[in-house]
């Protein structure tokens, strides 16, 4: 089993978590899409639109974040033990995987530095044009996305429509915790796996006092969350505490050094 990812990438880290909490050994092909590691001919390969997270397993290539989570569950016994209602499980994975993310994320983060990574990236794939003619339609299917997203990010209706849907998404899920330790019953699940990046992405960009500490049955559910083996791996390693100023750090300095000197 193979894994295209980066722990940058919010569904990554859902694939991530749902390997690790299932003990499944698999090879990891990390690439920082900031640093533009992404405009890959090894990635281009097993999805022409170069998005992540990939999973490969044999001749079997999954893109999708719900199809790989759903796929990873039925290996063995699923997660929480075979008495687990499934049906729920996938309602709350459905559920969640609806939230379309990246207008909110995204305007949250200062659009100064938005707008900085985003021009380096841009350079990048042209200049990965010119060198590699056999990727260029690729490349340019990612020009052509970089530029929508700056267009989406004027969009004020789509920044809203995100807000809203993630409230009402921690409104059901506060709701819900009100009567069980977790999403669905007792037992953590693929659910549970699909909400933490969720809020791992809320406290990173430091709107958790809002989101999620204002409802006391998820603010609980975070802290216990983040004790977890798998959550210190995947997310507290990159963005636990300090860690996330050293993530960002290592990653400016490195993008700042090649727009200085012009190695795209």
């Amino acid at each position: 089993m193979q894994l295209y990812h980066h722990p940058f990438c919010m569904n990554s880290q859902k694939v991530r978590l749902a390997l690790e909490e299932k003990g499944i050994d698999y090879i990891s092909h990390s690439l920082n899409p900031i640093k533009g590691r992404d405009l890959n001919a090894d990635l281009f390969r097993v999805d022409p639109d170069g998005r992540m997270p990939v999973f490969q397993n044999g001749s079997l290539i999954l893109r999708d974040t719900l199809g790989i989570l759903l796929f990873i569950d039925s290996i063995n016994e699923p997660l929480g033990g075979i008495s687990v209602n499934k049906e729920r499980i996938e309602e709350w994975m459905r559920r969640i995987n609806a939230w379309e993310f990246r207008p909110f994320t995204l305007s949250n983060i200062p659009i100064k530095m938005r707008t900085y990574f985003g021009r380096f990236k841009r350079r990048v794939i042209i200049a990965k044009m010119a060198r590699n003619p056999s990727l260029a339609s690729n490349l340019r299917g990612k020009l052509q996305r970089a530029y929508a997203t700056e267009e989406m990010m004027n969009t004020a209706e789509i920044l809203e429509g995100s807000k809203r849907q993630l409230q009402d998404l921690l409104d059901m899920a506060e709701q819900q915790l009100e009567s069980s330790p977790y999403l669905v019953g007792e037992s953590f699940t693929m659910a549970d796996v699909m909400f933490i990046p969720v809020l791992g992405w809320l406290e990173l960009l430091s709107v958790d006092k809002e989101y999620i500490h204002k409802r006391k049955n998820i603010s609980c559910y975070w802290d216990k969350a983040k004790r977890r083996a798998s959550y210190k791996l995947v997310i507290g390693k990159h963005f636990g505490g300090l860690n996330k100023y050293k993530t960002f750090l290592t990653t400016t300095i490195n993008v700042s050094f090649r727009t200085l000197t012009k190695r795209y």
